[in-house]
């Protein structure tokens, strides 16, 4: 039983990797200064803008956006119409913060920190 648990896991992360390699190199690459999750050239909301400004904003913004991808993609129907609502309300909350960088970057490692512990569940039962 462990062996299996341990092949579906390496199997998970091998499944994953292509997707967060993609991630990284996109951040790397001119363009990867702008946050990816959005359109820098095109917001006018100033959490937008302070997250497009701001280099390690613009990481959390990757990073989120690929967990958040990952995790729709490992869900199962139910479970990612509450994963799309959670986000919808997180992106609310997030705009509150207005420019306030501080706020912004709280806002992102909260996030993320939920959305790892979500994936962390989905991890510890293996692929279907």
């Amino acid at each position: 039983m462990t062996s299996l648990r341990s092949f579906r896991a390496r199997r998970l992360g091998a499944a994953l990797a292509a997707p967060l390699l993609a991630a990284a190199l996109g951040a790397l690459t001119p363009s990867g200064a702008a946050a990816q999750s959005f359109n820098c050239g095109t917001n006018t909301a100033p959490d937008e803008q302070a997250i497009c400004a701001n280099h390690s904003l613009a990481q959390l913004d990757v990073k989120m956006a690929t967990l958040y991808d990952v995790a729709t993609h490992l869900s199962a129907m139910g479970a990612r119409g509450d994963l799309q609502d959670q986000q919808r309300a997180w992106l609310a909350r997030r705009q509150l913060c207005g420019a306030d960088v501080g706020c912004i970057r709280t806002a992102y490692t909260t996030r993320i920190d939920a959305l790892e512990a979500y994936l962390k569940g989905i991890y510890g039962r293996g692929p279907y």
